[in-house]
């Protein structure tokens, strides 16, 4: 049966959700607005406040990434499978999303206007003196120490909220049937936000200061305190909205999410997540397809933030040019949703649909590239032709890059990846998801930083490393695109066969059982 059967051609195409599911599906699809909101908004002000810090750059991301991001990661998953063990599936939501409103009220109320106490410049001084150039960016993340933890949140704000409770929730609340109608519309939802989160982020940075207000001591300040007086609200909101879907008994709750979850409750534990992810050939193409995304879009985009640092050195300007990327981001991921993602999902293969990211990512890269090399050569002519100069041009099209790659990754990329976790057991999705999305993302930045750093060391600034940067990217590329042909001849073999993968551990001839009819998707 067709997962649109009772709609037009125009309501099943703009609008494909039965009216008693309304009450289930606007709520989550709010959650999924907020989540997404707070997550622009965040990847804005987190750059802005470690890019332009003092003595800070773009060369502090790949240090952060690896020595601030992974060990969080590590211990935010493992703070997450302490919870699941110890409380409901809905209260670990309450759990982790306390934890980030608390952190953000802190931030707002002691870390930032106590900074200057807080910062260590002069020891970091002494230090600077001491060691190579290509430390600057080390330093800088310890030097600012309170803007570290900023982004360590923002970080895994994305992880934790957006991608493991949020996404594991629609996971475990949908059927593959429905997630082909629901998924394009949440992503719509995340895009939306993202052009919302984008328009604030510009005009609140736009702002200037107001001495009535009781806080700040210049116009960004007032801007970082509103800034995080919306990420609270909007997390406290999306709290509410999560009882909500659960008191009308739609959640962890439901009759028909205890039907398809009977047995005992599974327990997760860090290395056993692991252990269990090694042995299965399907999760691990997941796991591949998520580590080397992450590894190409941090390789483009420590070199066009170094840029757009260079253009932009004031926190404020930086920050509202990054609202203005965000806000064109969720213009063109809205328009792809509206009329190109759900249509390529629901008539196209899995892995045709997959393949689209990886080749969006390869052919912007390309162009991003060729313009950063050529930019201080025939292209200044060109540019002084338009009025313009060199370094204007060329982080033009580092942001054309990002818009286009973050579109279609928040369209497609994420979509299909989703789509890949339903046909699983309920012990292989809750383990492999946190696994892969709790620390395999960070991982995948990680290794892009630790390539961004390896090369800092050696030519001391990012302009010097980009030629190794740019190739590595194809080889990052490369490999991404082979998992995904392997990942989807095992999916389309689940699905078609209206299987489900079970727990590795078990023995072969009964890794696959049948499970509830679902439509077959070619």
């Amino acid at each position: 049966m067709s997962s649109t059967a009772g709609f037009s051609r125009i309501r099943a195409y703009l609008w494909p959700i039965y009216r008693h599911e309304l009450t289930k599906f606007v709520p989550l699809l709010l959650i999924f607005f907020l989540v997404g909101f707070n997550y622009s908004l965040l990847r804005a002000t987190k750059d802005a406040l470690v890019v332009t810090a003092p003595s800070s750059g773009a060369e502090a991301l790949p240090f952060l990434k690896v020595w601030a991001i992974v060990p969080m990661a590590f211990l935010f998953t493992f703070i997450f499978t302490r919870v699941s063990n110890r409380v409901s599936r809905e209260k670990i939501f309450y759990v982790m999303m306390s934890i980030f409103i608390a952190f953000f009220l802190v931030f707002m109320f002691f870390l930032y206007p106590f900074q200057d106490a807080l910062h260590p410049h002069s020891f970091c001084d002494k230090i600077q003196e001491m060691l190579p150039q290509g430390f600057q960016g080390f330093i800088a993340m310890f030097r600012n120490w309170t803007f570290t933890l900023f982004y360590i949140m923002s970080e895994m704000w994305s992880t934790i909220i957006m991608t493991v409770l949020l996404w594991g929730f629609a996971n475990d609340v949908t059927s593959v049937n429905d997630a082909k109608r629901y998924y394009g519309l949440l992503g719509i939802s995340i895009n939306l936000s993202g052009i919302f989160a984008g328009s604030v982020a510009t005009s609140m940075s736009q702002n200037t200061f107001n001495p009535s207000l009781p806080f700040g001591a210049n116009a960004w300040d007032q801007t970082i305190f509103l800034l995080s007086s919306v990420l609270v609200l909007a997390g406290v909101a999306c709290m509410f909205l999560f009882r909500y879907i659960h008191s009308k008994g739609f959640g962890y709750n439901s009759p028909s999410y205890h039907a398809e979850n009977t047995g005992p409750e599974v327990k997760m534990g860090l290395r056993k997540n692991f252990a269990y992810l090694a042995k299965s050939k399907y999760l691990i193409c997941i796991a591949v397809i998520v580590v080397t995304y992450n590894i190409a879009i941090n390789l483009v985009e420590v070199v066009w933030k170094d840029q757009v640092k260079q253009l932009y050195p004031n926190p404020s300007d930086f920050n509202a040019y990054m609202g203005q990327v965000l806000t064109w981001i969720g213009i063109i991921a809205t328009v792809t949703s509206v009329f190109i993602s759900g249509t390529v999902i629901r008539k196209f293969s899995w892995t045709a649909s997959a393949m689209i990211s990886p080749l969006i990512l390869l052919t912007t890269g390309i162009a991003f590239f060729f313009f950063f090399f050529f930019k201080d050569s025939s292209f200044a002519a060109f540019a002084t032709m338009f009025g313009t100069t060199p370094l204007v041009l060329c982080v033009f099209f580092g942001s054309l890059q990002n818009c286009l790659a973050r579109a279609s990754k928040y369209t497609l990329f994420d979509a299909t990846k989703e789509l890949a976790f339903i046909p699983l057991s309920k012990e292989c999705k809750l383990k492999g998801k946190a696994a892969i999305d709790g620390v395999g993302s960070r991982l995948g930045k990680s290794g892009g930083s630790v390539m961004h750093q390896s090369l800092l060391m050696c030519f001391g600034t990012v302009a010097l490393s980009t030629p190794y940067v740019a190739f590595l990217l194809l080889f990052a590329i490369a490999g991404w695109m082979v998992a995904v042909r392997a990942l989807g001849k095992q999916f389309n073999a689940l699905v078609s066969h209206q299987e489900t993968l079970k727990d590795p551990d078990e023995e072969p001839q009964a890794a696959l059982q049948p499970t509830m009819a679902e439509s077959t998707i070619k």
